[in-house]
């Protein structure tokens, strides 16, 4: 009992040290681990020794604008104030990155910038989600409650993930072939207008072609009556196309150099070619495909360090930057936070917080047929 109270004592006085400025981080945590090596016992700051000994915590997200954004804003500044380095790694969709994942040993993965409701149910349920604690990321109080409710309603209340921006899926044109007009009048229809043939593109993902299919034969997204002709019109559109892309470089990439006139395309990197001086229109088509994306912790990560990252990721200066950056609103909730003058700008922004004007996809229905409908797809994929 007396060895435990002097142990005690001693971290006591260290910590008075190290808060005094006497003794620097590492020395601090270093004696700490060698005492607690040397009495072999569990320490008041035990946990907080192992968290910080993490050298490093690995953040796979979606490449190009996005992922300079977060290095500039977030990253290098979490390293500097830590001294845990964020090694980060890019993936072009979520099923790719998923099948990574799943191949992966446990703790090679720690933090995805994962796209939807339906990716994060996908991973509760293969067992790959961790539990947040919540008490450790304090600036999730000025999260959209609504995008944290979703979350919770998949993972029994407990959270595995921050919520941290969202956007839509609308339609981008270039406005010296087809004016803002034509867009609106045929909205989704663009996509499988004949008289645009060689010139229309479309993202290679399984959910996209069946959601805007939907919308093209006049049909609930969620809700879909006649998958026959989702089909049609998801070949109709391939027949059409230049070809399918598969990341967000590759899209910019085919509009800036106006291979195609029409494409699907994610609202931040169609603003970011409108920065750049493109001629780039966009419109969101009624029932258009909202979406959001959060900051996902995978089963085996270092919990603690991940969640200070988490926190210092969604601090209100760290989050506008990053938004500024990669052009898409941040989850911050614009009745809690001042957002600055740029956000509302953005494409998709809703400045009640409520997000009553998107659709997101319902996550039950859209899992429960992605087995039969994306092995659907890749047969049309490949031309049958």
């Amino acid at each position: 009992m007396t060895r435990k109270m002097d142990n005690t004592t001693r971290y006591e006085r260290l910590r008075e040290r190290y808060m005094n400025g006497d003794i620097d981080r590492r020395g601090f945590l270093g004696l700490i681990g060698a005492a607690g090596l040397a009495y072999g016992v569990q320490t008041p700051f035990a946990k907080f020794a192992h968290a910080q000994s993490v050298s490093q915590v690995r953040f796979d997200g979606w490449g190009g604008v996005v992922s300079e954004a977060f290095r500039e804003h977030a990253f290098d500044p979490y390293t500097a104030k830590t001294g845990i380095e964020v090694v980060d790694g890019t993936f072009g969709g979520g099923d790719e990155y998923l099948s990574r994942v799943k191949a992966s040993q446990e703790g090679e993965y720690n933090i995805a910038h994962l796209s939807g409701v339906f990716d994060y149910a996908r991973y509760h349920s293969l067992g790959l989600s961790t539990v947040l604690n919540e008490d450790n990321i304090p600036n999730l109080q000025y999260v959209i409650p609504k995008l944290v409710d979703v979350f919770r309603g998949v993972s029994d209340g407990k959270l595995s993930c921050v919520p941290y921006d969202y956007g839509t899926t609308g339609l981008a044109y270039n406005r010296k072939h087809i004016s803002d007009e034509e867009a609106k009048e045929k909205g989704a229809g663009l996509l499988i207008d004949a008289a645009y043939k060689g010139k229309i593109a479309g993202w290679s993902d399984w959910r996209t072609r069946i959601w805007y299919a939907a919308l093209q034969t006049g049909q609930n997204p969620n809700a879909i009556e006649d998958m026959d002709a989702v089909w049609d019109a998801v070949r109709q559109h391939r027949d059409l196309s230049l070809k399918y892309w598969g990341s967000g470089a590759e899209l910019m990439s085919l509009l800036a150099e106006e291979e195609v006139y029409v494409t699907e395309g994610w609202s931040g990197r169609i603003y970011a070619l409108q920065e750049q001086g493109h001629d780039i229109g966009y419109i969101d088509p009624p029932n258009g495909m909202g979406w959001q994306e959060c900051l996902f912790v995978i089963k085996g990560s270092p919990m603690e360090a991940c969640e200070e990252l988490l926190n210092f990721m969604l601090a209100p200066e760290t989050s506008i930057a990053v938004a500024e950056g990669q052009n898409y609103p941040p989850a911050l909730d614009p009745q809690k936070v001042d957002l600055g003058a740029k956000i509302p700008t953005l494409p998709a922004f809703d400045p009640t917080g409520k997000l009553s004007g998107l659709t997101f996809a319902d996550p039950a229905y859209w899992n429960g047929n992605e087995q039969e409908w994306s092995k659907t797809f890749g047969r049309v994929q490949k031309g049958y």
